[in-house]
């Protein structure tokens, strides 16, 4: 539930941390007895608890196509991920994988952890997809054809050029986008969403990704990871892991400030499609990450912690946007939030000021003209922290109790075990 320090430090926290906490044990309670959906939802809550959480909203029918859709194209990250398989064994897989998903007897032994288990026990992922309806499986089967195929080219070909980078992206995840509207629209809930829309909505994400885990991947053992484009990080440094040096630092996060500013351009395709949507569970399930996205370029911009160690949103805030994200007001409201935080970050002296003001100028104004700031609260508490002694001890009590019917519920499992 995150940090007692945290929760003090931002006691409105406290609240959507006990909801988010809830609603993680409500989802976990509804895992299949199936033994293959049962895997599936298991894995799906192991690799991904907040993507877990949006899911389970959908209709029954969507929720189980958007599942197995993403343990899918997680085991096809997980082979491409991989850096101790050699090449000449890794791009074949990845060009046929989206034939071993028909295949309820195939498994690869790679990943680690939860990610390995997923590999070895994959045939439940391919017994689950077969019970799909055929447009959803002619969905998943070609976006994992595709996406294969674009890691597979990327296996043996550097990301030189910004062009280099915005393809790779999209094939990692601007096809995860299009793969998604292909399955909203095979359930007959929302419209055919043009490609470029889509790829944007993978793309803002991946990108975010991709600038927040800089150090994971250049550390990456035997061989490290580099999707940061030359085009970029060159005008900085002469290699890409010289960014993580101390003596590099002032380079470093104008390169950084850098990464995040091509990413802002993917904002107007963004909010277009959320305020296209229908379905409020489908609407839902979209706007929440895009609002983790925005947060998280708004830590990270201008920080140099993101070439020191994970930088990424607190908890309490994470359970706040996933408890306010009901409507497209809230979408503007905390696109505009963090905008401005982001803003307020940017010394005119980085050589990309003033384009990252013009992107982010540019987000602010779609905010500002759907005309719903102003009856949406804001996801950015502005005031200095709260200590309210009546809110603290009312969080030491819970705490208590949770505390004291975790410790009842251990030792009657003692006394019926003995």
């Amino acid at each position: 539930m995150g940090s007692l320090k945290a929760v003090l430090k931002h006691p409105d926290d406290f609240y959507p941390l006990l909801k988010l906490k809830m609603a993680a044990k409500k989802a976990e309670k509804q895992i299949p007895a199936e033994p293959h959906w049962g895997f599936c939802y298991t894995m799906l809550h192991k690799v991904s608890r907040s993507f877990a959480l949006v899911i389970q909203q959908l209709n029954p029918e969507l929720r189980d196509a958007v599942c197995i859709f993403y343990l899918v194209l997680r085991a096809l990250d997980t082979v491409e991920d991989d850096t101790s398989i050699d090449a000449d064994i890794k791009v074949p897989i990845l060009i046929a994988f989206h034939q071993h998903i028909y295949d309820r007897d195939w498994h690869f032994a790679c990943g680690t952890k939860e990610y390995k288990v997923l590999m070895d026990q994959f045939h439940h992922v391919a017994t689950a997809f077969l019970e799909l309806k055929k447009g959803y499986q002619e969905a998943i089967e070609d976006i994992t054809k595709r996406m294969g195929a674009g890691m597979a080219k990327f296996i043996c070909k550097e990301v030189e050029t910004i062009d280099d980078y915005d393809e790779y992206c999209h094939y990692v995840a601007g096809l995860v986008g299009l793969g998604l509207s292909k399955l909203f629209h095979a359930s007959g809930t929302e419209k055919m969403f043009p490609d470029s829309m889509s790829n944007s909505m993978g793309l803002f994400l991946q990108k975010t990704n991709i600038i927040r885990d800089y150090l994971e991947d250049i550390n990456e053992i035997p061989k490290s990871r580099m999707f940061w484009p030359r085009e970029i990080w060159s005008k900085y440094v002469n290699k890409l892991e010289e960014l993580k040096y101390e003596e590099n630092s002032e380079k470093a996060v104008k390169c950084l400030n850098d990464m995040v500013t091509n990413a802002l351009i993917h904002i107007e395709d963004c909010l277009k499609y959320m305020s296209d949507l229908r379905d409020p569970a489908i609407f839902r399930f979209c706007a929440i990450p895009q609002i983790m996205a925005i947060g998280t370029l708004a830590l990270m911009y201008n920080n140099i912690q993101v070439f020191r160690g994970v930088v990424k949103m607190r908890r309490g805030l994470t359970a706040k946007v996933i408890d306010r994200t009901r409507t497209m007001g809230d979408v503007y409201q905390a696109f505009y939030d963090f905008s401005v935080i982001l803003k307020s970050k940017v010394d005119m002296r980085d050589p990309n000021a003033e384009t990252t003001i013009s992107r982010i100028e540019a987000a602010q104004k779609i905010c500002k003209d759907s005309g719903t700031l102003k009856n949406s609260k804001s996801y950015i508490v502005e005031s200095k922290p709260s200590y309210s002694p009546a809110l603290i001890a009312l969080l030491f009590i819970v705490l208590a109790i949770v505390y004291a019917y975790a410790t009842a519920n251990r030792q009657n499992k003692i006394k019926v075990t003995l």
